[in-house]
């Protein structure tokens, strides 16, 4: 009989899965731990969102004044009576609570029975929708809170089966599809292990993309990233022993001790147990995030905030949250990057009962302000499934489009190759996303790789956006046909132009090299886990892969941040404002991607315009925009 693989990590979800809303529930499910968080309301969200602003605007008295997570919370959160007024009403109900730095936000955990009792849980019931939960609070505290999140997801039974029925292997069939989506690929390419050092590295590393980008220009300054911490949001561990093999193939100090653990949702034993039983895409991406990360910056300190959830201990979205509010409150990476993401921007992927997703962006938003009023710059990846991350008729894109981060695409560097039987020349970098090499696995699954990239559907367009050339329109070319009876896509043999209008937050903000055909190598290590005939089967591998995907260029630009900032008396903070002014300037550090045969599968340059929903304002140099950030310094 043929072998499947399949996830083993998510067996203890089976029933979940299966049953939906109706969860089998074990006898003890009441007295399981759970965690939801408690979103409050800023003093003034007008008075913030300005503050922001002003930190990387030269013009005003507030330029790089920074606050600590002490001096937000004075200045913007929650006060510490109100807060302690809160945990004290939990504890009355024998919930656990812990307030972030900042007062934006209460970290809540305790039984699942005394927590849903706290906030007065409830499920309801929706003709031909998806259970949610309502909630009830005082109204001394209700009136501050933005949102709750978390609450009342109930536990699946956990008991394992000692055959897996053909409705649950079903289930385990549909998922690990589903887990082997998302923002890496790969292809039967292996890079050249016989080369070591700046050999391997300028060939499949961090010198392919400091030389393309121009970051060696910093290194000759003697930059590295000395004196900074990069935080990494993951929703998975990873291997020491994968690293240390990685830095030794590219030449990289072989330090583990610059890499640091914080586990934000479930504990270290759990999420170790889980690691060791099986590969998953989750841990391959946490190992690239951090390969890259510590590469880019060889002398940064790396901090990964790690949010598996795979015990079901809150939701995904809570897991995410709690991850980015962590780092935030403990301020102490300048720069963060995730490469994950919750879910994506369409209603029927929305999974968190307790609020809309409306809700928790607005709640995402509030965090990211706080970040960026403390100096962090955060970058996340835009995705790999070019207009919709989601087959779709609607565009859609990977959660948060926040503006207040930095949303980075993908291009494909110049080559000729053989691609799938066909001779595929670039002859300059272009936005990542192209039919022509399109594979069988590809064309077969209806799903086809390119940079992230479109209109936000939950945000609006940002101050620094608007006026700016491209931005708001559009020029794009149909080179897919989405079929709704098969949730797939298939080439369309006659493309048509399209030019338009949108509205919204514009992403990406900025691009770099991600194409699978011009990308980097990546090592992973693991149990792999098969399944035959109602038993589990494992056998540990190591991998050398080619691999490319917005994860890679997001954890690059977020240390290429920590090696300019290892140059400065104070960090860079919120980019977003800064990079679109530069941009509009005669020596912009930007080079823009505006040709009309530059496409994501969707989106194309806009010839003559600054900006375009394919490459954003293009790829860096970074040694004029270390000198750009800097020259604002001076003349403040």
């Amino acid at each position: 009989m043929k072998r499947k693989q399949l996830v083993v990590t998510l067996l203890s979800g089976l029933s979940f899965l299966v049953l939906g809303c109706h969860v089998t529930a074990s006898a003890d499910a009441h007295q399981d731990p759970t965690i939801a968080n408690v979103v409050f309301k800023p003093t003034s969200e007008l008075n913030l969102t300005n503050y922001v602003y002003d930190t990387v605007d030269p013009k005003s008295t507030r330029f790089h004044q920074y606050l600590t997570p002490n001096e937000f919370a004075e200045k913007f959160g929650q006060s510490d009576n109100y807060i302690t007024g809160f945990q004290k009403y939990l504890a009355k109900h024998h919930v656990k609570s812990f307030a972030y730095r900042g007062n934006l936000s209460l970290k809540v955990y305790g039984t699942r029975q005394n927590v849903n009792r706290a906030f007065n849980a409830k499920y309801v019931k929706e003709k031909g929708q998806e259970c949610k939960t309502t909630y009830r609070l005082p109204g001394y505290l209700s009136k501050q809170v933005v949102a709750v999140m978390g609450l009342d997801q109930a536990k699946p039974n956990h008991k394992k089966p000692a055959k897996l029925k053909s409705h649950q292997k079903a289930a385990v069939d549909q998922f690990q599809a589903a887990a082997t989506e998302g923002s890496i690929a790969t292809n039967s390419n292996k890079p050249d292990i016989t080369s070591f050092g700046n050999r391997f590295s300028k060939k499949y590393g961090v010198l392919k993309f400091a030389n393309q980008y121009q970051l060696n220009q910093l290194y000759d300054k003697g930059l590295a990233g000395q004196g900074q911490r990069i935080g990494i949001i993951s929703s998975s561990d990873f291997y020491n022993r994968d690293l240390k093999v990685y830095w030794h193939q590219a030449g990289v100090d072989n330090n583990l001790g610059r890499i640091h653990r914080i586990y934000t949702a479930d504990n270290r034993k759990n999420i170790q147990r889980r690691l060791n039983l099986a590969m998953t895409s989750p841990q391959i991406e946490a190992t690239l995030d951090v390969q890259m990360a510590s590469s880019v910056a060889p002398k940064a300190d790396v901090d990964c905030y790690i949010g598996d959830n795979g015990d079901d201990i809150t939701t995904s979205a809570t897991a995410h949250y709690m991850s980015f509010m962590q780092a935030i409150s403990d301020n102490i990476d300048k720069q963060l990057s995730t490469s994950f993401a919750p879910t994506i921007e369409l209603k029927s992927q929305w999974h968190d009962h307790s609020l809309t997703m409306a809700q928790y962006n607005h709640a995402f938003n509030l965090m990211l302000e706080q970040a960026a009023a403390q100096g962090i710059t955060v970058f996340r990846a835009s995705g790999d499934s070019g207009v919709s991350e989601r087959a779709s008729s609607k565009e859609n894109h990977a959660f948060s489009t926040s503006p207040y981060q930095v949303i980075v695409g993908g291009t494909t560097l110049p080559y000729t190759k053989i691609v799938n039987g066909k001779v595929i020349t670039v002859s300059k970098e272009r936005a990542w996303g192209n039919t022509d090499g399109a594979s069988s696995a590809e064309i077969k699954s209806g799903h086809f790789s390119g940079s992230g990239g479109g209109f936000s559907a939950l945000n609006e367009t940002p101050r620094y956006q608007q006026g700016v050339s491209g931005i708001n329109t559009f020029r794009a070319i149909t080179l897919l046909n989405y079929h709704p009876t098969t949730s797939k896509y298939t080439i369309n043999k006659d493309p048509n132009i399209i030019t338009g209008t949108g509205t919204g937050r514009n992403l990406p903000d900025v691009a770099g090299n991600a194409d699978i055909q011009t990308g980097y190598a990546t090592y992973f290590s693991g149990n792999e886990a098969s399944f035959e005939t109602g038993k589990i089967h494992s056998v540990f591998k190591k991998y050398w892969i080619m691999s490319g995907g917005t994860s890679y260029t997001s954890p690059q630009m977020a240390a290429a941040n920590a090696v300019m900032n290892s140059g400065r008396r104070t960090p860079i903070g919120f980019w977003n404002p800064q990079i679109y002014q530069f941009a509009q300037q005669s020596d912009s550090p930007f080079n823009v991607l505006d040709s009309p045969d530059s496409n994501n599968l969707y989106f194309t340059g806009q010839p003559g315009k600054l900006y375009n929903q394919a490459a954003g304002l293009g790829t860096i140099n970074f040694g004029k925009l270390y000198n750009k950030f800097n020259d604002q310094s001076r003349s403040n």
